[in-house]
């Protein structure tokens, strides 16, 4: 058993349905194999388990691991391209990149980078797009299990608009997702996720392959995009007789409990409704949206509607893997929507992106806060000395403060050490490894 000591920051009840921040300055979090069994005040603890090893993290504050649900895995080495819209973006900097993960060296080495830039800034859970190449897509998995990374995803498939060397077909998608899916779903961390790239790229008979696929793969998860550029949605419009983006999916069985659907910008108030009605869940993804120029997210709308909401950073159109950068620009983008804006909060902020995108992934039970039961998917905060977090937070008037100073002011470099399942795991970052060393 480990006895962890630390300021303690989460949201065990939805801040949007009048939870509250749970904030201790001292707490004690008692660990065995890899599940939080008790918590109290430190000294409390502590004279409960004399014999559990403690473990002090000084300073900064302890959050639960954050979660990714929206965030593709080819797409690391082309973040930053900016000045362009989704279709453009796609056809000059997405795709070709993507095209390379044909060679599978090429991919072990970019599902390396991508595995430690998540973890590096505190994601310890991940909805993933694959790849359009089943060997990438394993590579994709044997890196996130040797970190211990808790990932869902799949084989991404289309067959349409876009580079002939991604296309697939309906009988080929359906069997490498299958054999990807005999290897890794269910294994360790690992789940698989039905994964068409988006309805513009995907004929009717490719759909309904995958949503027979998501039928005869028990447990398995869907994710794809929706309503993210004007100019998307009316060719979509076009393609399905004027059916609507989400009817695209919904038609082949792909809309329900384990979906996931990334954007969302501009939905119709029908759409909305199926959504609430499926409990199917939308990935809010801000840096892209603005990035790229698609809209600001009508928050306001899926709430009305009781649709679930969580953030994915959407790498490469997103501009980085922090969610707390993600959080922040969901703030100022909310601000930026007038009277249609949702007045955001810090706590509101470490709910998208820890309990909320627990929940959506159907994780909640076992992660998304630091309460008794819970597996210790954690992240600590703890700035360098003099840095501006650091001094914000050391003159914070209170825990909800400090946390929006980490919202505000949070990167990387900053995650001091990240746990899953109560073990360590390596972020690959010298800021990481100093940390590590000081403590």
């Amino acid at each position: 058993m480990t006895l962890y000591r630390a300021q303690t920051i989460d949201t065990p009840q939805d801040p949007f349905r009048g939870g509250a921040l749970r904030a201790d300055a001292d707490a004690g979090l008692l660990v065995e194999d890899g599940v939080i069994v008790d918590r109290d005040g430190f000294a409390r603890l502590r004279s409960r388990h004399p014999e559990a090893e403690v473990v002090e993290l000084t300073g900064g504050v302890l959050l639960p691991g954050l979660v990714d649900t929206h965030v593709h895995f080819p797409q690391v080495r082309v973040i930053g391209a900016l000045g362009m819209p989704l279709l453009e973006w796609l056809e000059q900097c997405a795709l070709p990149e993507e095209a390379r993960l044909a060679e599978v060296e090429y991919a072990r080495a970019v599902a390396a980078e991508f595995v430690t830039a998540l973890i590096g800034a505190g994601t310890t859970t991940a909805l993933v797009f694959g790849s359009h190449f089943a060997p990438a897509v394993d590579a994709l998995f044997e890196a996130a299990a040797a970190s211990r990374l808790r990932v869902t995803s799949g084989l991404v498939v289309s067959d349409r608009m876009l580079r002939a060397d991604l296309h697939t077909t309906a009988r080929r998608g359906y069997d490498e997702g299958r054999a990807l899916a005999q290897r890794w779903h269910g294994t360790g961390h690992s789940r698989y996720a039905v994964t068409p790239r988006f309805a513009l790229s995907c004929s009717d008979d490719l759909l309904a392959s995958c949503g027979q696929l998501h039928r005869d793969l028990p447990d398995s998860w869907f994710t794809s995009h929706i309503n993210e550029n004007l100019d998307e949605v009316a060719t979509v419009g076009r393609l399905f007789d004027g059916g609507s983006y989400l009817d695209s999916y919904d038609r082949h069985g792909l809309v329900g409990r384990r979906s996931v659907l990334a954007h969302n910008v501009h939905p119709t108030d029908a759409e909305l409704k199926r959504l609430a009605e499926a409990r199917t869940s939308v990935a809010h993804c801000p840096t892209s949206n603005a990035a790229l120029g698609s809209g600001l997210f009508p928050l306001h709308r899926h709430l009305a509607h009781g649709v679930p909401v969580a953030l994915g950073s959407d790498v490469g159109a997103g501009t980085g893997f922090s969610l707390f950068k993600e959080g922040l620009q969901a703030y100022l983008l909310q601000r930026l929507s007038g009277p249609d804006g949702v007045a955001l909060t810090a706590a509101h902020l470490l709910h998208l992106a820890t309990a909320a995108g627990a929940e959506a992934l159907g994780l909640r039970e076992e992660i998304g806060d630091l309460g008794v039961g819970r597996r210790f998917d954690a992240v600590w905060v703890r700035p360098a000395p003099g840095t501006p977090l650091d001094i914000g937070m050391r003159h914070a008037t209170g825990p909800e403060d400090a946390l929006a100073k980490v919202f505000a002011l949070g990167t990387p470099y900053d995650v001091a050490r990240v746990w899953i399942d109560g073990e360590p795991v390596a972020a690959g970052t010298a800021r990481v490894e100093r940390a590590a060393s000081a403590s």
